[in-house]
Order: C-alpha cells, then structure tokens, then sequence
C-alpha cells in the first residue's frame, strides 16, 4: 500500500498495489494536508484551519475521529509524529521535543536546534527527529536515546522526508539542488548507519521492494499528489 497527501484535491491518497485499486480519504475534511503518519487503525496528517497548524486523524474509513490545535507550540507546523499509545510529539519553539497526550503536554527531549527545519518521524515504537546539519537521534517512547548519529550529508543536500515502511525499516529522501535530483537512503534499524541507497535519479518517489532495495517509483499514479517515499 501507498498513501500520500494530496492538495488537489485536499485528501489522502491511498494505493492498494495489490488490488491496484485508488482511493481517496478526507475530501472536505482536509484543507491543506502534508505530512501522514499511520498509527494503529488511524491516519495522522497535518493540516492548516484558517492558516494554523492543527493535526487531524481520520480512521482508516477517512471518517474525521478528532483535530488537534497545535499552533501555539509548533516551530514546524507540518512536523510531528505518533506514538504507539497515540501521543503526537512535536518540536516546540524553544527546542524541546514535546508529547501531546490529550490536554496534557510532557517535555521529551531537549534538543539542538538546526540551521534549517527539523524532521520528525514515528519509528521503531519512538520518534526519530533529524536536525539538519547536526544529528539524527532515534529517542525511544520514553525519551531516552536509543541512536544518534552526525549528520551525514553535505550543506548542499537537503532532506524532503522520513519515511518507515510495513517491515519497520527507515528511509530518507534527499534532494541534491546542484543537479535537481532525488537520493533514498535506508537506515539500519538498532544503530542508525547507512546500509543502502538508491542511484540518483529525477523521480522524488521510491519504493522498497521486499529485500529493501530501492527503486524509482516514477509517482504517477498520484496525479497531482505530493510524492513521498512509498512501501512495499
């Protein structure tokens, strides 16, 4: 299965490669998604209410279960990720790594702010925040650090998303502005080293095959869908 948000219309777009069959979620709900996580039975994308950030979830069925404001903490308005229990972390104005749990708000983590927008992602039963220029650091549910790597690219790559596949594998997606072209790159799960890549290419869109190797994915099928890194 493949999800993406979509703009045009404001949606999720789901793909089911095996019954190749193309649905959308959201439509009337969602007014300027982005960034989509999965957790458990339910979908997490972040979205705009009269040009401030609130996260919706939907149930698998796209039926709208709540809307969370989050425009008062977020430095990122399109920037979070879930927990297991269904906690939403996000990056706070002063650095600090933040879980929302219904009204309640717990610091997890200080970090180091980067020169550019920090990423953050859902992995592993923890979060993995990635500070440009600095480190990458998978925290467990708790906040404490499983990994931490430095930064392993050069200031002239720039990374456009994280992505988790079905088997739990980490992926990330750079942009190389000298050549306008795309990288996915694959994590080792337990310490954080790189131990795959794809060759260059001009597709901003990838699919991990069952052996974890990557391909282009082309990303057409999605219309005018924002393209992501995709799952097998």
């Amino acid at each position: 299965m493949l999800a993406v948000t979509s703009r045009e219309p404001a949606a999720i777009i789901v793909y089911d490669r095996l019954g190749r069959v193309v649905d959308t979620l959201g439509r009337g709900v969602l007014q300027s998604p982005d960034h989509l996580q999965i957790m458990g039975a339910d979908w997490y994308v972040s979205d705009l209410r009269d040009g401030r950030p609130v996260i919706v979830v939907l149930g698998r069925d796209g039926a709208l279960r709540r809307t969370i404001p989050v425009g008062d903490i977020v430095a990122n308005a399109h920037q979070f990720a879930v927990l297991p229990d269904g906690a939403i972390v996000v990056e706070s104005r002063d650095g600090r790594l933040a879980a929302l749990r219904g009204d309640s708000a717990a610091t997890f983590a200080v970090v180091e702010i980067g020169p550019r927008p920090s990423l953050l992602l859902g992995a592993g039963g923890g979060v993995l925040h990635a500070v440009p220029d600095r480190h990458i650091t998978l925290y467990n549910g708790f906040g404490n650090i499983r990994w931490r790597i430095e930064w392993p690219w050069a200031p002239t790559a720039y990374i456009g998303d994280l992505s988790q596949d079905s088997r739990s594998r980490i992926h990330a997606l750079a942009g190389v502005e000298a050549t306008n072209t795309f990288i996915a790159y694959t994590f080792e799960e337990g310490t954080g080293e790189i131990i795959r890549w794809s060759d260059e290419t001009a597709e901003g869109s990838f699919l991990v095959d069952r052996l974890g190797e990557i391909v282009p994915a082309e990303g057409r099928w999605a219309g005018n869908g924002k393209r992501e890194t995709g799952n097998d």
